[in-house]
């Protein structure tokens, strides 16, 4: 096994101590960054996003094991350069107006971060307006909104509109999810693409950056 196989070993199993020796290692030796994101850390998640779609892993696991890949993450992140083409696109993630619900949105974060994706988590309750500054501001590739309680779900809409009357609707990807949101749903909203978990989020917006 190499050293990049024991690190996404490391990362399956959550253990955060072994991740950050691992990760530290292979920096001391020079080796290059995004190689050790790529080759190691995203590689352990990849195989805990696959394991989640299969039932084999559950979300307690998945926290623990995104938890251990961030801590890797720590160590390489600031050594990459301005031009490293390591991440794979970035997403802006919320939950909409009047949900405070999070977990189902924090997972879909790590998950797609374990993809090799920058995320920006604007957190939860987050009315139209700021969606709309989020993405003048950070100029994502996707947007990413979660909701889950059905009386929520026609903010995602209200989102969507605002977006297009502040004319930026055509630069971004969006991409739904929650409990309550279906495939029909988001097609009737316009969104670009329905999530019904985590590491489906993740598969996602790579075919729809692509």
């Amino acid at each position: 096994m190499s050293q990049f196989d024991d690190i996404a070993e490391a990362v399956i199993d959550g253990d955060e101590e072994r991740v950050e020796e691992l990760t530290q290692n292979l920096v001391d030796e020079g080796e290059e960054p995004s190689e050790i994101i790529k080759e190691g850390l995203v590689a352990g998640m990849d195989v805990v996003g696959d394991r989640f779609k299969a039932e084999e892993m559950f979300v307690p696991q998945v926290l623990i094991a995104a938890e251990a890949m961030a801590k890797g993450m720590d160590i390489v992140k600031p050594l990459l350069a301005d031009d490293d083409t390591s991440s794979e696109g970035l997403v802006l993630m919320a939950t909409v107006e009047d949900d405070l619900h999070d977990i189902g949105k924090n997972l879909a974060s790590m998950l797609l971060e374990g993809s090799g994706f920058n995320v920006i988590d604007l957190g939860t309750d987050i009315p139209p307006e700021e969606f709309v500054e989020g993405v003048k501001e950070h100029e994502p590739d996707i947007v990413g909104m979660s909701s889950l309680l059905t009386t929520t779900m026609p903010n995602m809409e209200s989102t969507i509109e605002a977006l297009e009357e502040a004319g930026i609707r055509d630069e971004v990807k969006i991409m739904v999810g929650g409990a309550p949101v279906s495939q029909e749903f988001a097609d009737e909203i316009g969104a670009d693409a329905y999530a019904p978990d985590g590491s489906t989020a993740s598969d996602l917006a790579k075919e729809i950056i692509d």
